[in-house]
């Protein structure tokens, strides 16, 4: 049988290795936050008559005669052409007359545009956005808890369940946000709304695959009465292994195909999704279960002092 549960501070380890550089570079540079919380404008045109892809440098140039310094520009690649020839541009809040003065000075060197979509979004409401994000992942973690505490409210210290789902989710949490201020500061990548629905959507994943791993805990609990806590668990955990693996692939790889050959504007919500699923399946079948063992031996104890974990279980 594969010791899984048995090699648990190394999983914990390679955890740490891939939250701690988010962690760094969040401290840094903070999350690329985007018009939607932030405030302000994004274009996203297109040079339909263009026989050569956008130059991004020029796009800045020309925000730049109407004032705009700060502006985050990606291009976007008409699949008929191959070329690269339109523009998202998020920028402060411009007018009409700046965003047409901006776009007849780009149509010199690639004809006309043909503006696909155009937004101007108040700070006030980047505000709203951003507290009613923060709320709503803080609920879904409360709801989460309170519901897997009840659920496994026929098994011994049936809290420790729903705690350990939620540091398995916030798990999750932390590699997308760091992922998302790495990207940010060397891709250029922005958090808009759709990274709260991806986000929304990694806390269903991880919850649901964390959840059927517990379940099987329970199963067994009931039927090796005898059998050490830790063998049980680590019994259950590979008795779900195939089902978790075969279950997650399935989504990874039609976000692969999404992030591979989807479109440049959802690449970054496809991305985090990929990452964060593939986090939470991980998190799920080599933290969650594992920090149900450290605390039923009380671990803790023998972290920072002498001792053996046998002593500290006793």
């Amino acid at each position: 049988m594969f010791q899984i549960i048995q090699r648990r501070y190394l999983y914990f380890s390679i955890s740490l290795l891939i939250i701690v550089p988010g962690l760094i570079g969040l401290a840094l540079w903070g999350l690329p936050l985007s018009i939607d919380f932030t405030g302000g404008s994004l274009v996203e045109a297109r040079f339909v008559q263009s026989t050569q892809s956008v130059d991004l440098e020029q796009v800045r140039q020309a925000y730049a005669t109407q004032g705009f310094t700060d502006v985050s520009v990606q291009t976007t690649r008409d699949a008929s052409s191959g070329l690269d020839n339109g523009f998202v541009a998020r920028s402060q809040a411009l007018s009409q007359a700046q965003q047409s003065a901006i776009l007849a000075s780009l149509a010199t060197n690639y004809g006309p545009a043909t503006v696909e979509s155009a937004e101007t979004v108040g700070p006030s409401v980047g505000r709203e956005v951003a507290s009613n994000a923060a709320l709503a992942v803080l609920a879904a973690a409360v709801a989460i808890l309170l519901y897997v505490w009840f659920a496994f409210r026929g098994v011994e210290h049936s809290y420790r369940y729903g705690v350990a789902a939620i540091v398995a989710l916030f798990h999750d949490v932390l590699v997308v946000v760091g992922l998302s201020a790495l990207a940010g500061h060397y891709l250029g990548w922005q958090i808009n709304s759709l990274f709260l629905t991806a986000l929304l959507t990694v806390v269903g994943f991880s919850v649901h695959d964390t959840i059927v791993v517990f379940d099987r805990i329970r199963e067994n609990l009931r039927l090796y009465r005898r059998m050490d806590y830790e063998t049980v668990v680590n019994h259950s955990v590979v008795q779900t292994l195939d089902r978790s693996i075969n279950t997650q692939l399935t989504v990874l790889f039609t976000l692969l195909a999404l992030a591979l050959f989807g479109g440049e504007t959802t690449r970054p919500f496809v991305i985090t999704l990929l990452v964060g699923i593939a986090s939470g399946t991980y998190s799920s079948i080599f933290n969650a279960a594992a920090l149900l063992v450290v605390w039923e031996k009380r671990e803790w104890r023998t972290w920072f002092g002498r001792g053996d974990r046998a002593a500290a279980a006793a």
